[in-house]
């Protein structure tokens, strides 16, 4: 079962959960979780091969949407989601598989089609990282400053560095085999007829508006707005915006 981390455990007929992106963990959305915590109880995981979860040499979005559909049966019978980036394409395909566990759903800068980047280079810099060097997260952060990471990425890496056990909490092997899948979406002949609202980044370009015909062929209620000054990071970049835009579409009816 994947690690997470509960905010208001107090109990709720709908909890929300939170599932977070590639080389990301728990950790990154805790402002947001305790933010959010005032009106329901939040879940926030760990995805599987990232963080303190498990680890596995398979990383497909099966394989994602049925983890988050075992911390669902665990707390209620329903819940709402948050997911960003790889963690917003496995709760799309929740919703889309099991669609009576899912209320209301945020998709965090992301669409559900086939990206033409590639993460490799930031694998191959983490395990270029000389760890027994590194005492403290800040040896880590100028090695990969060496080798051309920006500041920001630099410290988003750093977040799933075990500084003690010298050791990234990251399956980096399953990771890169894997790459292929976490860049695309499974085919789904389904629809979900839920809420669904595809909050992006207005820096970013990865919610772009040809995208949106597959979107809505897929989610026919999705509902689209944008954080004008932030990027692929959303909820960290302009936490007060996502955290107020969040709240408004949980809140709904």
């Amino acid at each position: 079962m994947l690690h997470y981390v509960t905010y208001n455990a107090a109990k709720n007929p709908c909890p929300l959960i939170v599932a977070h992106g590639l080389f990301g963990s728990s950790r990154n959305w805790s402002q947001i979780a305790k933010q959010l915590s005032d009106i329901r109880e939040v879940i926030v995981v760990d995805m599987r091969n990232h963080g303190q979860s498990p680890w596995s040499t398979s990383h497909s979005y099966e394989d994602m949407a049925d983890d988050l559909a075992e911390i669902i049966e665990l707390h209620g019978e329903s819940t709402d989601l948050i997911g960003h980036s790889m963690g917003g394409k496995a709760a799309m395909v929740l919703s889309l598989r099991y669609p009576h566990l899912v209320r209301r759903l945020l998709v965090a800068d992301i669409a559900p089609v086939t990206y033409g980047h590639d993460h490799s280079l930031l694998i191959a810099a983490m395990r270029s990282v000389e760890l027994s060097h590194v005492s403290k997260r800040s040896d880590a952060t100028l090695q990969l400053a060496a080798q051309g990471i920006e500041i920001g990425v630099q410290n988003f890496l750093c977040q799933s560095l075990d500084v003690a056990q010298k050791a990234w909490q990251l399956n980096l092997a399953a990771l890169e085999s894997n790459m292929g899948k976490i860049l695309s979406f499974p085919e789904i002949s389904r629809q979900w007829h839920g809420s669904v609202l595809f909050l992006s980044g207005g820096a970013s370009d990865y919610v772009r508006p040809e995208y949106r015909p597959r979107i809505r062929n897929l989610f026919p209620r999705a509902q689209f707005a944008k954080l004008r000054h932030a990027g692929h990071w959303l909820h960290a970049e302009d936490p007060k915006g996502f955290e107020q835009t969040a709240r408004m579409f949980l809140q709904g009816e």
